[in-house]
């Protein structure tokens, strides 16, 4: 097997091993050697194919911010169609899933790993601040449109539905909120920023 082949499938499983113990015991039981045996291979593994564990976290983390790639070409492409609560509901229920809500934990958590991502995310929480420029672009797009008030600001508005959804979210142990839970939140942030009232009413 070619080595750049077998390089990105190591990296591949020792992320999904993290993920498996995020997901099971959340950030503070998260090791190097946590990771390793989830993974089912040698502590030294992780260490030939990453700098340190610190490394090993932020390609981590970094994986997640590239996978928002896909939510923002999907977001975009429903510019204009659809309603916009509709839209940012099932984004942010897209957004929030059990392992981003793991990762954005381990990311607050660790001084250590959101210093190292400064080198990509130079202001904020890294994930969430990609995930808020995603939902600034999609509302900058609706307010070309006409369906987003002329006098609203996507750059306020896209930090708040962030927030507001992590703070739905954010509880990895308990249950996630529905779609209405999550839709009647969209509508409150919007308030008076969709032009049309209709927009606000389930397509």
């Amino acid at each position: 097997m070619p080595t750049g082949v077998a390089i990105r499938d190591v990296r591949e499983q020792l992320f999904a091993a993290a993920e498996r113990v995020l997901l099971r015991v959340g950030p503070s039981a998260l090791t190097s050697r946590a990771v390793t045996d989830e993974a089912g291979c040698a502590k030294g593994v992780l260490h030939r194919h990453f700098a340190d564990f610190d490394d090993f976290l932020a390609s981590l983390v970094r994986e997640h911010i590239s996978q928002l790639d896909a939510h923002s070409a999907e977001l975009a492409d429903s510019a204009g169609s659809g309603t916009v609560a509709d839209n940012l509901t099932r984004t942010l229920k897209d957004l929030f899933g059990p392992v981003a809500v793991a990762v954005v934990g381990l990311v607050a958590s660790r001084d250590g790993l959101r210093a190292r991502l400064r080198e990509t995310t130079p202001a904020g929480l890294p994930l969430l601040t990609e995930a808020t420029a995603v939902l600034a672009a999609y509302l900058t797009a609706e307010q070309a449109r006409g369906r987003i008030a002329a006098e609203a600001d996507p750059d306020t508005l896209a930090p708040t539905l962030i927030g507001t959804g992590h703070l739905l979210f954010a509880d990895r142990t308990g249950t996630a909120p529905g779609t209405e839970t999550v839709r009647r939140a969209v509508i409150g942030v919007l308030g008076e920023a969709v032009n049309n009232p209709t927009d606000q009413q389930t397509s």
